[in-house]
């Protein structure tokens, strides 16, 4: 019987006008993939509380007291949040543990207590991130000019990340392209690129020194390269072309010695 009179009261909850609950305030509440996240309620009387539905895009729990001093009892409605909900007592804060990406949206509790305004509505919504990965810097474009290193990084996470900032130092330049001009005569710096999102941020760190010399080994390499390539090619020529001036000289020199012969023959002829 109590059983039958508590969903009746979780009924009347989902259906009782929201005139003191509809223009509340909308708490942002930030979780990361796989952990927990506490929505914050925080009763200042929960002796008043009978109990709070918690709704999203469906039923999700109900809330209610729990004996003397024992934690808020939560029943689930929904199997998506089986063994994920728990609620803190006495401010009846609730938490959903592992967090999956579709638990992201607007989750709304209405509270229902023993007196005025007996029924309350507080409305949150929840976003949920990943944990940032160590971020790779690249070097997008590179060039090397009087002496003068002039490079643009790119900083960037491993999976396409939503509200994720970048920030350079010790240059506090934001993005995450940087262009540096460096030559010789500068002071080496270490350039570390932050990537920060809502719940976590990690950062990696490139020496403009290493950079450039790593640019000017490239530059020199590429040209050992091209050189030792066009060597190649002019002594592959070089070889070809005294092949063919070898074999024109003997094909002219065997017809050389058979007119030779053909001449002698034909004196022969003529003295018989």
């Amino acid at each position: 019987m109590a059983q039958h009179h508590l969903w009746i009261l979780l009924l009347c909850l989902q259906t009782w006008p929201e005139a003191a609950g509809k223009d509340s305030e909308i708490f942002t509440v930030n979780g990361i993939l796989g952990e927990s996240v506490t929505f914050p309620v925080n009763i200042q009387e929960p002796q008043q509380v009978k109990i709070i539905a918690w709704t999203s895009k469906t039923s999700v729990a109900y809330v209610t007291p729990g004996d003397s001093e024992m934690a808020p009892t939560v029943t689930v409605t929904h199997r998506n949040y089986y063994e994920r909900i728990h609620a803190l007592g006495p401010k009846y804060n609730l938490v959903i543990s592992d967090l999956r990406m579709e638990d992201a949206g607007d989750y709304k509790a209405d509270i229902n207590t023993q007196a005025d305004p007996y029924t309350t509505t507080k409305r949150y919504n929840l976003q949920v991130y990943r944990r940032l990965g160590k971020p790779k810097i690249t070097q997008s474009l590179m060039a090397s000019v009087n002496s003068t290193c002039n490079v643009t990084l790119t900083c960037s996470v491993e999976k396409e990340e939503k509200n994720v900032t970048y920030n350079w130092s010790p240059l506090g330049e934001e993005g995450n392209v940087l262009q540096i001009f460096q030559t010789p005569e500068d002071q080496e710096l270490t350039y570390t690129c932050t990537a920060q999102n809502p719940v976590s941020n990690n950062s990696d760190s490139i020496s403009s020194r290493q950079l450039c010399a790593d640019i000017a080994m490239g530059f020199r390499t590429r040209h050992t390269g091209l050189l030792s390539v066009l060597a190649m090619f002019f002594l592959l020529v070089l070889i070809l072309s005294s092949v063919f001036l070898f074999r024109l000289f003997k094909r002219r020199q065997g017809a050389s010695l058979q007119g030779r012969a053909s001449e002698h023959s034909l004196f022969r002829s003529a003295v018989r």
